[in-house]
């Protein structure tokens, strides 16, 4: 059992405390992987942009500032509500493109890494026709692009609510001299709108 410090605190075993200091580093790699990737799509974006193909650009953090700003420009601001999804913009053409970027360090991707605000958001955008999908990196090596319909049906099409590197396969998005393919083909495609969905809900 551990026992208490000099302010009364229970202090943890050396093995809980190891195990603490490891669960918050392997966070901070993730956070900064995942910043990581977002920087590696908004350069490949910015690529795309001058190629004329399309202007999409990350989604803002909605804040309220709290307090007026100091001399030094800083101020104290909350969010205002849950995020929306990564990226927005739209392709030539006129087509919307819609779509989350999600990291990660594991075997799999799981479907609950997204909010409810982001499906939902992720939703309707692909009812109306956007171009809407989900961008993934596996420890920075190897990307996907999964379309929202694979990864909204991931359960009934993988018995599972997850996706491994072999199920991902066939959405597989090169990287080729510090660009990420990840519109390839993407202007193409048709778009999905569910209309037989939509009338049967009425």
């Amino acid at each position: 059992m551990p026992g208490k410090n000099s302010e009364g605190y229970r202090d943890p075993t050396a093995a809980t405390a190891l195990s603490n200091v490891q669960r918050s580093q392997r966070g901070l790699q993730s956070k900064r992987a995942g910043e990581h990737f977002e920087n590696l799509i908004s350069a490949s974006l910015n690529w795309y942009k001058d190629k004329g193909v399309a202007f999409i650009e990350k989604t803002p953090e909605p804040m309220c500032p709290l307090r007026p700003p100091n001399r030094m420009g800083q101020f104290l601001a909350c969010y205002t509500k849950a995020g929306q999804p990564d990226f927005k913009g739209t392709l030539t053409g006129g087509r919307a493109v819609v779509f989350e970027a999600k990291h990660t360090d594991s075997d799999r991707i799981e479907y609950g890494r997204l909010t409810k605000e982001q499906i939902d958001s992720l939703t309707e955008h692909h009812r109306l026709g956007a171009a809407a999908f989900i961008m993934v990196s596996f420890e920075l090596q190897d990307f996907y692009r999964v379309p929202w319909e694979i990864w909204r049906d991931m359960k009934s099409r993988y018995g599972h609510k997850h996706m491994t590197q072999a199920e991902l396969e066939p959405f597989r998005v090169e990287y080729i001299a510090g660009v990420l393919k990840l519109l390839e083909g993407v202007e193409l495609d048709a778009p999905d709108i569910e209309q037989k969905g939509d009338q049967t809900n009425e």
